[in-house]
């Protein structure tokens, strides 16, 4: 979701309460005000970005699974949301095939892969273990080897694929 926002009007009054204020202390006061506010428009804008950006930031560690960035299109900040989808993908959870009861494991990943899966499973509004079971059984299921480790060749010395035997028999 993207939203825009339009701070021009904040800027615009700031500028004048400071003009009306300026007034009381005759022309050349107001003169100097209005040459002070033509130079810290862009301060204040960078000012209100950035309060803008340490708000997104703290709102987006309290929505987990959602960021918040904060970015200029013109001169105007736009917030850019994203989220968890919502739909079938959702599913935070696992369930044990066949009411197997689970298992916990350690599993230990480098950093860069860790944070490769992360970004995938938000991408599907998945915890991190829920898109890690999805990939386990997705790669079980792709070798056509059983769940329950036996072996998939219809003898204990029989070769397994792409082995070739050799030598003779009686």
């Amino acid at each position: 979701m993207v939203m825009l926002m339009d701070i021009t009007g904040l800027i615009d009054d700031l500028s004048q309460d400071l003009s009306r204020a300026a007034e009381v202390g005759g022309e050349d006061v107001r003169l100097a005000a209005e040459r002070l506010l033509l130079a810290l428009d862009p301060a204040l804008r960078l000012t209100l970005m950035d309060a803008l950006s340490q708000a997104a930031a703290e709102i987006g560690e309290a929505l987990p699974g959602t960021t918040i960035d904060v970015r200029l299109k013109g001169r105007e900040p736009v917030f850019v949301v994203e989220g968890p989808r919502t739909g079938p993908t959702t599913d935070n959870h696992f369930e044990p095939d066949d009411g197997e009861p689970a298992a916990r494991i350690t599993l230990r990943l480098p950093e860069a892969l860790k944070g490769r899966a992360e970004a995938l499973a938000a991408r599907r509004g998945q915890s991190l273990n829920t898109w890690l079971v999805a990939a386990a059984r997705a790669a079980a299921a792709s070798t056509g080897a059983p769940a329950d480790g036996a072996q998939s060749s219809p003898h204990p010395h029989s070769p397994g694929p792409g082995r070739r035997v050799q030598g003779w028999a009686r």
